[in-house]
This record gives structure tokens, sequence and C-alpha cells, in this order.
């Protein structure tokens, strides 16, 4: 495969070691072709990418270079040497190419204005990224919102509160589109008029999971943020790609926020990763009798800030926006007054669901009665029911 070197030069090694990060222009075609042979080698990871066009300058370059001159890069061994110099596959290239312009993905290389800044300063930033939708200058002020597949109804509602109220803010909402409360931050984001981004663990053409398929679509035409990746078009939802997937997801903000998480899930790989990359991290309080409570361990070991609004997250990373202000004001108390039996139905109720037969032991009222009041409480706003006749107050 014949490679020229292009108009970057050393320039992009500057790029990746500067403190400063100065914008350079878009790359040409060559190049941002070079870029996509060289994420296609085989075990040729972001490290290595990062390393070689550090060491040469451009991907031209790596892609032209003897393998003795591979070898000079940090951590580049004689095998990947090879496996670049014996790369010769151009209509893998064009495929990748054509299959973006087929899902209107398109190529968004480090030098690429558009590259988000926040991701460009942290250790190890992709050289680019498959970009369906629109990344804006207004994504600079963005927070990620994690948290486990395994949600509970509190962890939805903690997700679904923060992301609709940083979202009003004026905030972009990150996440990684996963089941539980990735899918919930974006959805509160959309559903409050915000902008969301969602990072893949995957091609951008192939949606994982695909039921949040809807999710994506109301992304692109309301154009109300992106779905990126660094994983090249095609790529599977591998297990080991979301660790890789998890960096960009903190990179791109300024805060991670994690709603709910157990001890040994990824949203808290996600939130070691932003203190890694010196973002700030917050983590909302769990129930010390539930499983799925290890943010309480985040804070008792000062890992993350305790959070219990989206105005404790706009205190710390936008303190030019009046969060009151901006925060959608808090529901009246219902109207009219609660009569004598919905008022003890109210009373034993709490934000965590509670069993019907729990609620009448402690209200007092027979279950057919209580049932009767909780539906009509449910209808004027004061009660949620859930699955397996469960109440909670609203």
């Amino acid at each position: 495969m014949s490679f020229q070197r292009g108009a970057l030069g050393s320039g992009m090694a500057d790029l990746f070691a500067s403190e400063s990060l100065p914008r350079l222009g878009p790359p040409d075609e060559a190049e941002r072709r070079a870029l996509v042979a060289l994420s296609l080698v085989p075990g040729v990871g972001p490290g290595r990418v990062r390393a070689l066009l550090v060491a040469l300058g451009s991907a031209e370059a790596v892609m032209r270079a003897p393998a003795g001159r591979l070898v000079r890069a940090e951590g580049v061994g004689r095998q990947t040497a090879e496996a670049i110099r014996a790369w010769d596959d151009e209509p893998a290239v064009d495929a990748q190419f054509r299959q973006a312009a087929a899902v209107g993905a398109r190529l968004v290389a480090f030098s690429d204005p558009e590259y988000p800044d926040l991701l460009r300063r942290i250790y190890d930033p992709p050289s680019h990224l498959w970009v369906r939708g629109r990344l804006t200058e207004a994504d600079g002020l963005a927070v990620a919102v994690v948290g486990t597949r395994r949600a509970s109804d509190y962890g939805r509602r903690a997700a679904e509160a923060f992301a609709r109220d940083l979202a009003s803010a004026g905030v972009t909402v990150v996440s990684g589109l996963a089941y539980g409360v990735d899918v919930t931050a974006h959805r509160a984001a959309l559903a409050a008029g915000g902008r969301t981004v969602a990072v893949l663990g995957s091609g951008v053409d192939r949606i994982y999971p695909s039921r949040h398929a809807g999710v994506v679509r109301d992304i692109l035409e309301r154009d109300a943020g992106a779905v990126v990746s660094e994983f090249p078009l095609g790529a599977a939802p591998d297990a080991v790609n979301f660790p890789r997937r998890n960096r960009i997801v903190s990179g791109l903000c300024r805060a991670t926020v994690v709603a709910e998480a157990y001890e040994t899930g990824g949203a808290l790989l996600t939130a070691g990763i932003a203190l890694e990359q010196n973002r700030e991290v917050f983590a909302v309080p769990g129930s010390v009798f539930a499983e799925a409570s290890g943010t309480n361990r985040q804070i008792q070991c000062g890992e993350a800030a305790l959070a219990t609004s989206a105005a404790d997250v706009l205190g710390a990373i936008a303190p030019q926006l009046d969060p009151p202000a901006d925060l959608p004001a808090a529901p009246s108390e219902p109207t009219p007054p609660l009569n004598r039996v919905e008022q003890r139905l109210v009373d034993v109720l709490t934000p965590e669901p509670r069993p019907l037969d729990v609620v009448c032991a402690e209200a007092d009222v027979d279950a057919a009665t209580a049932l009767v009041y909780l539906l009509q409480l449910e209808f004027r706003g004061v009660v949620r029911q859930l699955q397996g006749k469960q109440f909670a107050r609203a």
C-alpha cells in the first residue's frame, strides 16, 4: 500500500505532545485513509497508534516507514512493525468509507476542528472518531451520567433527574447507550430538549443494544447530539471494547456522575478513569440496604463528591451558571387536599417502592380500599405504581 506524506508532517507529533494542544487544519484525504488503514492493522491499538504518530508525525509516514523505524516508537515491537509493513488491504479502507457514507458517519481526526477539546487532553486520546450526528462547541460543557445496566427504580429516577436538569441547564449529557442508567440518561436529556452524546463499544453502524436504535434515531433526527466510536465500522460490541469506550465517555466531559453502581461494575471503572483524567467525579448516594450501592464506598473513600441534585454538579463545573435559575422549579403540592384515607396512605409511602401488603398494614387500610385510593392518587401524580403491586410517593 502506497502512502505519501500529507500536510500534517511532524505537526501531529507536536499536537499529541503539547500541553497547549494547538489546533491544526483538517488532514487531507490521504491522511484520513492512512489513519483508517492503521486502525485496521491487527494488534495496533490506540496506544500504539498514538506512539507511532508521535514518533513519525503522520499516519501516512507510519504506513510507509520501514519496520526498523517503526520499532523505535515506544511500545511497538518487531511483530507489530512487521504487521504494519505487511498490511495491504486498500479495499478494506474503501469499505469503511462506503459503510460510513451509508449510515451518515464521518471520520473526525485528532487535528480536525470538530474533535472535542476535552478529549484531546486525556492521556490516551483516540487518533480519530467515527461520528454520526454533530459535535458542537456547546458539547464543551458536558457531563457523563453513568451507572449499572441492572438499574433499580431508584437508579433510573436518579439518572433521569440528573440528566434532565443538566440538559435543561445547557449541559450535554454523555453516556454509553447501555441498558439501565445509560439509556435513561440519554432519554431524559432528549425529553428536556437538550443535547446528548452516545459513545459506543462497537462500530457506529452497529447499535448495541439494538433495541436502543430508537434513541439513536431521536438523537440524529432532532440534531440533538451525536453517536461516536473509535472502533471501525462493523466492529462487534465485544467485551474488551468497553473499557476503551469508557475512557472516551469520561474524556468528553468535565465531570462524571455515577447514578447507581455495583462495587464491581463498569460504572465505577469509568469514574476511576475520570479521576485519572483529572476530571470531577460525583456519586449519588444509595440505600445502605441495597446491593447496588457502590457509590457509597466512593463517597466514603473520597473518590467522589456526594451529589443529590444537578445543582451540586453545576456548582462545581459551571460557576458561571445560576443553577437555581436554570433548573426546573420543584413541583407544587398536590391539590385538592388529601382526604383522611389518602393522607394515611401517603404518610406510609416513601420515594422507595413498597409492597401493597406492607402499605396496607402500616396505614391500617384493607387492600381493596387501598387500591382504589392509591389508583386515584396515581392519577393525580401523588403516587407511582410499579411492577408487582408496589407503590411509592412521587
